[in-house]
């Protein structure tokens, strides 16, 4: 018996990281869903046993923390995946690897483009413009922190233009919670007071016939600088923090000192300097001129430092070793033969 723990922002992606590859390989599943979004779960259930999966294979609980505990606790559940905050990813790792089981936890990022100045200008502003506000910016690929190398005003400006396209309501959801939604206004707030410049403000926002939804409009900020809270900590909405630098390494720099390591991807039309960015990063997933740089199968996806705690990666061939026990059998049978050192 096995076990995965999916958040709230993709509650049917998330799921089919885990679910095929557990069953496939022999083991039967427990699924517990984010309480903010229980019912995706149950149809992902109801289509399996559609599909004629056997009764028991796979198993969805819901609940909150207790529910989260309970399955690190179980002796009879052999492995636990987890994605999402590294806060919380912290405390599942550790709960459950004290508990003897195998564990790997995907936490949070804080994904940082290194944007140079011969950056292909309407690539680079719509490929940001999607990333930052792609699922309102709820995703762990999003780009949240933006590192403009030299002078690259022009594209920020065209950046700002293509996010002004983005309307709440219309091609941008609402974000999950209204405890989200005052959370991110507040980054941008406090940002704002530390004397950092808005170029486009969400705050505030309300959509004509869903005055109770909860929206943040995409925010572009500029001249945040690294030791500002929106520049370290990850924010979940579409915000995005452009930071200056004079040099690649100065920006390198910035990106390293992340304590996070999910994405990075660096903008250029130079082949040498996209090498030197990627080999430099430290982020488990690397793009060159694309800004939500997710792994296509078979590669795997998964990050590096505080976004990740475990060994392996949730898809591609390190989830097919974390999903099974390897066998060895050494066999003899001929008695006759004579003795070795195997006997």
């Amino acid at each position: 018996m096995v076990a995965s723990i999916t958040p709230f922002n993709f509650p049917n992606m998330v799921p089919n990281w885990t679910i095929p590859n557990a069953i496939t390989l022999g083991n039967t599943m427990i699924l517990k869903a984010s309480e903010q979004v229980p019912l995706s779960a149950n149809r992902i259930a109801e289509l399996f046993s559609d599909a004629g999966l056997p009764e028991g294979v796979l198993n969805v609980v819901h609940g909150g923390r207790e529910t989260v505990e309970a399955i690190c606790e179980n002796p009879g559940i052999d492995a636990v995946t987890f994605v999402g905050s590294t806060k919380v990813a912290k405390i599942v790792y550790k709960k459950a690897s004290g508990n003897f089981k195998r564990v790997l936890c995907l936490g949070g990022a804080k994904n940082h483009l290194i944007v140079l100045p011969d950056a292909n200008e309407e690539m680079t502003a719509t490929n940001v413009a999607a990333s930052m506000t792609g699922c309102a910016g709820q995703r762990c690929m999003a780009a949240s922190a933006m590192v403009a190398v030299g002078n690259i005003d022009s594209i920020i400006n065209s950046l700002c233009e293509e996010v002004k396209k983005i309307v709440p309501g219309e091609n941008l959801g609402a974000v999950i919670s209204k405890q989200a939604q005052e959370r991110i206004e507040g980054y941008i707030t406090e940002a704002e007071s530390e004397g950092a410049k808005i170029l486009v403000d969400g705050r505030g926002v309300t959509v004509n016939g869903k005055e109770n939804g909860y929206y943040v409009g995409p925010t572009v900020i500029d001249f945040v600088t690294p030791d500002m809270k929106i520049a370290t900590e990850e924010v979940f909405g579409p915000v995005l923090a452009i930071m200056r630098a004079d040099t690649v390494d100065e920006a390198l720099k910035i990106e390293n000192n992340s304590p996070y390591g999910n994405a990075a991807s660096v903008f250029t039309q130079s082949g040498s300097l996209a090498n030197y960015v990627a080999e430099r990063a430290s982020a488990g997933m690397i793009g060159v001129n694309i800004g939500v740089p997710v792994p296509r199968e078979p590669f795997s996806f998964g990050g590096w430092n505080e976004s990740k705690f475990g060994t392996g990666d949730i898809t591609g061939k390190s989830s097919i070793e974390f999903w099974t026990k390897l066998k060895k059998t050494t066999t003899k049978w001929n008695p006759e033969a004579r003795t070795n050192w195997m006997s």
